[in-house]
């Protein structure tokens, strides 16, 4: 037989719309058993009030009084809670971020509460109305981006557009380390007078953005870029002032902020009968430059035969058809030299000095010389490519088919940053810490007008803002320029030597302190920084940790 249950505590709830609170009377009865919170939980669940906010004091004393005998009558022992919403919006009014606190018994947050908040707050640009969707599923939000207000586009800056894509650059080509491509730097490229050289795009005005709230935010506009004043055998076209033509025959050359057309000097050979040439242009040899002759030209030199002991002194490019021929003692090689801002190119080199502001590439053979790049030294191209003897610096890489020979001559090769790379950084430093020192002054005149308006002069004030406008312009620009100098020392850093056939014993590769010397004859090689100083690695593994011979 069964055991009845004992019978259930006389419980009863009654909620108030008005004070939208819940109170419960208990009447105690012979043979109750004791109650505790979870049986109080089943019986607010039952009754359809789980979800109010409990009073934790008013339940532990229901259940005491009760326990005790005693009887509670309308005690208040929850609360119906409404759900409530914040909406919050960034410090600039980009964006508008929604709080829910979910509802505990009373009535929950609705959509159109959002909207309508969102309506009172003056916001309703970019309303993300799929993210209230979800908030208001959910029942609680922590700052969900509900508006996104629309960024400004800034303008472009102006650019100049090269309307001769092969025409030689006057400015230093900084380009990657390693495998250098071979570049025949060909004739001298001619344009006739009103040909079109570069175009000038102006800059745009950008698209203004709007906040949350619709106002407008104005964009950036791009900075113009204007063809540089002084730029000598051009001009604008008379009905399209953004378009520059050639105002004669001659040289296009790529200036910094334009172009330039350059008279050209044609010379069939350079020697006793000619003197020395001395032109503000580019110049021509058809022949051979005989010893001891000077050309000096503020654009390229190209020499169509040989070049013997001779000086040669470019603002551009130096081209060789055939090869140069240096002096056979140190005390007439002292006297003779071949140095160009651009890149040098010749078939063959014996026993010549040569520098050059970019690169240098030589097709045949290099052997006993003096060469010096800022970038690149190539050597081989579609003929043999040897480098026998002599001293080679190149910041970024050297490369050659066969490096050294088999009777071990001294072969010296330096890669890496020269100090002046470093001392110019330095000196840039120091130079942009002093303008900023000025700005950071000038700054501080400028805060105190504000401030106080009246004490500074009108006059004062105008000068001291454009002051502060040019300090701006010049710090930005030192700023490039240092990024473009670290830029260029973190790819010296990585600078190497290949050999694409052979490397030989009695080649020494430098790199500031560290110093490797060959030993033995070596196939494809390369050598660059490893973990412990210079490393030799197999060409095809150089890429590849651990294949350091």
């Amino acid at each position: 037989m069964d055991t009845p249950l004992p019978p259930a505590p006389d419980l009863r709830f009654a909620f108030d719309a008005a004070t939208q609170t819940l109170r419960a009377s208990l009447s105690p009865g012979s043979l109750v058993p004791s109650i505790d919170p979870l049986w109080l939980h089943d019986r607010l669940e039952d009754a359809g009030y789980a979800k109010f906010k409990l009073r934790t004091n008013a339940v532990t004393t229901l259940i005491t009084q009760y326990n005790a005998g005693g009887r509670v009558i309308d005690l208040e022992i929850a609360d119906a809670v409404d759900g409530a919403l914040q909406i919050t919006t960034s410090p600039d009014s980009m964006e508008a971020r929604l709080t829910i606190t979910p509802a505990e018994g009373g009535r929950a947050v609705t959509k159109d509460d959002v909207l309508e908040q969102l309506a009172g707050r003056g916001i309703y640009e970019g309303v993300r109305v799929e993210e209230i969707n979800r908030a208001i599923a959910a029942g609680i939000a922590q700052e969900v981006v509900i508006a996104r207000g629309r960024e400004p586009v800034d303008g472009e800056d102006g650019r100049l557009e090269y309307l001769l894509p092969e025409t030689r650059a006057r400015v230093p080509n900084i380009r990657p380390s390693g495998r250098t491509d071979y570049r025949d730097l060909g004739e001298i490229q001619v344009v006739r007078e009103g040909d079109a050289l570069m175009r000038r795009h102006p800059p745009t005005a950008g698209t203004p953005g709007l906040d949350v709230t619709g106002r407008p935010i104005p964009p950036t506009p791009g900075r113009d870029q204007r063809f540089a004043s002084g730029l000598r055998g051009v001009r604008a076209q008379a009905e399209d002032p953004d378009l520059l033509v050639a105002a004669s025959d001659g040289q296009p050359v790529r200036v910094r902020g334009g172009m330039m057309v350059e008279p050209v000097y044609t010379v069939d050979t350079v020697d006793m009968t000619t003197g020395n040439i001395r032109f503000d242009g580019t110049v021509k040899v058809r022949g051979d430059v005989k010893a001891g002759m000077r050309i000096e030209a503020s654009g390229d030199i190209e020499i169509g035969g040989v070049v013997e002991p001779a000086t040669l002194d470019a603002g551009g490019n130096i081209v060789v058809k055939s090869g140069v021929l240096g002096a056979s003692n140190k005390k007439d090689s002292a006297n003779h030299r071949i140095h160009c801002d651009g890149s040098f190119s010749a078939t063959y080199a014996q026993q010549a000095r040569i520098e050059a502001g970019d690169s240098i590439f030589i097709d045949d053979l290099a052997m006993q010389c003096t060469l010096r790049a800022k970038n690149h030294i190539r050597i081989g191209n579609r003929r043999r490519g040897h480098v026998i003897g002599g001293v080679l610096h190149a910041t970024l890489s050297i490369q050659a088919r066969v490096i050294g020979a088999p009777n071990r001559i001294r072969t010296e090769l330096e890669i890496g940053p020269d100090n002046t790379l470093s001392g110019a950084l330095r000196d840039m430093v120091q130079l942009r810490d002093g303008k900023e020192n000025q700005l950071l002054e000038i700054g501080k005149v400028l805060t105190l007008s504000d401030r106080q308006p009246g004490r500074i002069p009108a006059e004062m004030r105008d000068r001291a803002q454009q002051t502060a406008k040019t300090l701006s312009s010049e710090v930005e620009s030192l700023r490039e320029s240092e990024d473009a100098v670290r830029y260029l020392l973190d790819l010296a850093r990585q600078a190497r030597v290949s050999a694409d056939q052979a490397m030989h014993e009695g080649v020494v590769v430098a790199m500031g302190e560290a110093r490797l010397a060959i030993q033995g004859h070596r196939g494809p090689s390369t050598v660059r920084l490893a973990e412990h100083g210079l490393g030799v690695f197999a060409l095809e593994d150089e890429g590849t940790p651990g294949n350091e011979r």
